[in-house]
């Protein structure tokens, strides 16, 4: 593999786009937006200024990195003679679909698709296409450059070799790949979002604000952050379409979304993103603040 196409220029899209980049392959980033395509490419460029200053890249790598990445508001442009396609769009099923519809139209036959979702059904997701031998899951962890886990799921027809193939390509770009079954929320996200959701329950029904229960998690379990803070890292939206997929893929009551997280994200409070979750975002601060609504 050598040339590969990344759909979306998000903070998922522009992290994958980053890494392969860096690491050799020659890379289509497309987005509809061309303003989310400038500002993927100034992202990168930041992020490999961090790498700089800390030594683990040199500016010829970077200068090579950006090099290797192209940039298309044109699926059709855009996925012509690449090997692979992640898509890196945002976690909203019909959008999928429909990107999967164009990809199995505009990508060679050969080509394996793969999506980032981080709960939507692979199978489903497959069975938009008329390639599903060759459509998987290649679920990175944000911030990409950073996190090691690549969570690769395979969907009921994806094929053992391209399974194999994206496990080799994973560890060439110096991940970790763990491979995993199509179930709901697969492993990361039904074991995570069911422990965030009672982190949320639990604040709630007033068992302990928000800070003590991140504190108890960080010092008592060794987690880098508690669960609040990551949910709104995360994005409380996300967070809610992911407890959604567990709570209508399974059926169990247990999924069930917190209220509180219900109306936070109708609210519009989506956690870092939006300015405001759990705690409050000031940009060019890095203080950890409670949100007023949560403050003792």
């Amino acid at each position: 593999m050598q040339k590969i196409a990344v759909i979306g220029a998000g903070t998922m899209g522009n992290g994958i786009a980053h890494v392969f980049a860096q690491n050799g392959f020659k890379v289509n980033l497309i987005d509809v937006a061309d303003a989310a395509l400038q500002k993927a490419l100034q992202t990168i460029g930041k992020n490999l200024d961090r790498q700089v200053s800390k030594g683990t890249v040199t500016e010829a790598q970077k200068a090579d990195t950006l090099a290797n990445i192209s940039t298309f508001t044109s699926i059709e442009q855009g996925v012509q003679n690449v090997d692979l396609v992640v898509e890196a769009a945002t976690e909203n099923v019909q959008l999928k679909l429909k990107i999967f519809q164009e990809l199995d139209q505009f990508a060679p036959a050969g080509a394996i698709l793969a999506t980032n979702t981080s709960s939507i059904s692979i199978t489903k997701i497959a069975a938009a296409t008329k390639r599903p031998g060759k459509v998987i899951g290649m679920h990175f962890m944000n911030p990409v450059p950073v996190m090691k886990l690549v969570e690769i799921i395979n969907g009921y027809a994806t094929e053992k070799e391209v399974s194999a193939t994206i496990v080799t390509l994973s560890e060439k770009l110096g991940k970790v790949p763990c491979v995993v079954n199509d179930y709901p929320g697969f492993i990361a996200n039904r074991i995570l979002m069911p422990m965030i959701n009672e982190a949320i329950y639990s604040l709630y029904e007033g068992v302990a604000g928000v800070n003590e229960i991140d504190t108890v998690m960080k010092l008592g379990m060794a987690h880098p952050m508690g669960p609040l803070q990551l949910a709104d890292f995360i994005g409380l939206d996300v967070c809610l379409s992911i407890l959604n997929v567990l709570h209508d893929g399974f059926g169990n009551p247990k999924y069930a979304p917190c209220p509180l997280l219900v109306n936070m994200v109708t609210a519009g409070y989506l956690g870092a993103k939006s300015g405001e979750g759990f705690y409050k975002y000031t940009p060019g601060s890095k203080d950890l603040v409670v949100s007023d609504r949560f403050s003792r």
